[in-house]
């Protein structure tokens, strides 16, 4: 199985700290968007996006880089998240980057997301939400997420 996992991790170094988890599960390269070739994903089966969550979308060089690819038939991809706020039901954040993903051609298996610490104003006044995430839980949450996602790619070979 050949993946990658595409990542802008730019505040505190959150989303790569999940991201490279998340890689060493699937043995797979953590690229930022400037770093790859699109035409490379082509031979992937599994392709991970993530980023952090600033003003509840996802960062603009990793929605670009979406926005760019080609439309087309694709592999499995997923989407991973770090933010201050816990993702709302009646809104998560990940659905809009899924929904593009799927117009590109991704069959888009899953989402993961965790809190992280964040420094966004007002948040830095008091000293930043989550100091301490992702911590050890949400590393083993991220773990357990690659280990789904490789057994599941895993049953449909």
């Amino acid at each position: 199985m050949k993946a990658v996992i595409v990542c802008t991790s730019v505040s505190h170094g959150n989303t790569k700290r999940i991201a490279d988890v998340m890689g060493q599960v699937l043995s797979a390269p953590v690229v930022e968007p400037e770093q790859l070739d699109p035409a490379e994903l082509a031979d992937c089966d599994l392709v991970g996006f993530g980023s952090g969550i600033f003003s509840g979308k996802f960062h603009p060089r990793l929605l670009r880089f979406v926005e760019s690819l080609p439309e087309g038939e694709r592999r499995r991809a997923f989407v991973l998240a770090t933010s201050g706020l816990p993702e709302l039901p009646f809104r998560p954040f990940t659905r809009p980057l899924a929904r593009l993903l799927e117009q590109k051609g991704f069959e888009v298996g899953d989402a993961f997301s965790c809190r992280a610490f964040d420094t966004w104003l007002p948040f830095k006044l008091v000293g930043g939400l989550n100091r301490a995430r992702p911590g050890a839980g949400d590393l083993a949450a991220a773990r357990a997420f690659a280990e789904r996602l490789q057994a599941q790619l895993g049953a449909l070979s």
